[in-house]
């Protein structure tokens, strides 16, 4: 015996997975968490037995519902399904799957169209962070297709807009965790900083590496790695995190000039391994350290004039604008930050789990 649990199979910017209306899962988070495991097929380095793509950016889960909120429509959980290990972390936000909740609560008719565009607010619930996300929905209808292009992405497709509400220190309680623009773990400057996504900025030059290395080449940089890793666990605690031996968060991005016309060269880690793109709030967090006095970005990052920025980050495979806005009265204070992604709809029907896991009769008892 299986039990079925209806999802939307959905792409978010430079990521994919299953979303979920919240009342089709357990009220039990850690009983929900086991659900999230066999549904995606972990722990295994394939993930052959469930949705997983065997890859950090294809092993995630959108959980959805109605928000009873004033003023907010949405609310979203984002889940991180580790591939190797029986664990869901949902410390972290995520951009790229957050494109993909007003596209999928429009298919599950959680929110009605309002127009050629129809903008939905949603909370993310894993850090309390807000955002207005505008959708094109001609004919009353969300649509898929338009000709924003973003990088990791192919062809084209209908754009959406994003604009991030109070994300600084959304995570770790202030933009600057640790009270100051540089620390020092290791011997090793570094700037820990949060502005949506908790990440530690290196110059990767201080660790004797270009950041223009390919992906490839730093996941099988043992060295390399191993100093992150020693980094990350002093730097976790000192940004109010906690041990994070056991999270996600954070990030660990290498930086350089840039050297294909943008504002900056990254290479991030999530935690362990390379990103092949950037993470949609760890691009506003990097671009944030760019415009911020004494960051160890501050004269690696080449910005543009003006109190609003078109930054654009570098990462393996293109390129991620950001666009943020300096309080005109305090230029260390970033009071906007917006960003394009796109959205897609892949498949509908029901993920099958083990029954043994979930016999699904909570969410059948709160159907009657």
């Amino acid at each position: 015996m299986q039990t079925a649990i209806p999802c939307l199979f959905m792409r978010g910017g430079t990521s994919r997975g299953p979303f979920f209306l919240e009342a089709d899962l357990p009220d039990d988070p850690a009983l929900r968490d086991r659900v999230l495991l066999a549904a995606m097929g972990s722990p295994d380095s394939r993930q052959i037995d469930g949705l997983g793509g065997a890859d950090p950016l294809t092993s995630k889960v959108g959980i959805v519902s109605r928000s009873a909120r004033p003023g907010v429509d949405l609310e979203f959980l984002f889940a991180q399904v580790l591939i190797d290990e029986a664990r869901v972390d949902t410390t972290p936000n995520c951009g790229n799957m957050l494109a993909a909740v007003g596209p999928f609560a429009l298919e599950r008719g959680l929110v009605a169209a309002s127009g050629p565009e129809t903008t939905v607010r949603i909370l993310t619930r894993n850090t309390g962070m807000l955002c207005d996300v505008v959708l094109q929905t001609p004919d009353g209808r969300i649509s898929y297709d338009g000709s924003a292009r973003i990088d990791g992405v192919p062809g084209t497709s209908a754009p959406i807009r994003i604009n991030f509400l109070e994300t600084a220190g959304s995570v770790c309680g202030s933009l600057l965790p640790t009270g100051r623009a540089r620390d020092t773990f290791d011997g090793v400057p570094v700037t820990c900083i949060d502005n949506g996504m908790p990440v530690v900025v290196i110059r990767a030059g201080d660790l004797g590496r270009t950041g223009y290395e390919s992906r490839d080449a730093l996941n099988a940089d043992a060295e390399l790695k191993t100093r992150l890793e020693s980094i990350r666990l002093q730097a976790g605690p000192a940004m109010n995190l906690g041990d994070v031996k056991k999270k996600v968060v954070p990030k660990m991005s290498l930086i350089a000039p840039p050297r294909s016309g943008g504002s900056l060269c990254s290479r991030t880690f999530i935690p362990h391994d390379c990103h092949a793109a950037v993470g949609v709030l760890g691009a506003v967090t990097l671009a944030t350290a760019g415009v911020l006095a004494g960051t160890v970005a501050q004269g690696v990052a080449q910005l543009p004039a003006g109190n609003v920025k078109a930054v654009s980050v570098e990462h393996p495979t293109g390129e991620f604008t950001v666009e943020l806005e300096l309080d005109p009265k305090d230029p260390q204070r970033v009071v906007r930050a917006a960003l394009l992604r796109t959205a897609r709809l892949i498949m509908r029907g029901e993920v099958m789990i083990p029954s043994a896991v979930w016999d699904g009769r909570a969410a059948w008892r709160r159907a009657a």
